[in-house]
């Protein structure tokens, strides 16, 4: 092999390189957009649970004060939720048997 082909080999490798390089900047560019998505994703849950936790204080406060009790008010939304839910399974479930055919 001559001076010409292993000049040409590393050209080549030198191209790769950079391809490499630019395509790994890139990624880091990447990576810091990334962690700064999370970070003020992460400080807008934070926002969120705090003003979730004052509000329900709120309203354990103004339910106290009506007399509700708030535990039972809460299990029977979730029963309700959970029969609603039950009941989109049953649905689907009867539709898929109406529509599927039976082989004799």
């Amino acid at each position: 092999m001559g001076i010409g082909g292993t000049a040409k080999k590393i050209q080549k490798v030198a191209e790769m390189a950079e391809d490499v390089y630019k395509k790994l900047n890139e990624l880091r560019e990447q990576v810091v957009e990334m962690r700064e998505t999370v970070g003020e994703t992460k400080d807008r849950v934070d926002n969120l649970e705090a003003e979730n936790a004052e509000q329900r204080a709120i309203l354990e406060a103004i339910a106290e004060e009506q007399g509700i009790d708030l535990d039972a008010v809460i299990a029977d939304a979730h029963i309700t939720e959970a029969e609603a839910s039950n009941g989109e399974v049953e649905s689907e479930e009867s539709a898929e048997s109406e529509t599927t055919p039976t082989e004799n």
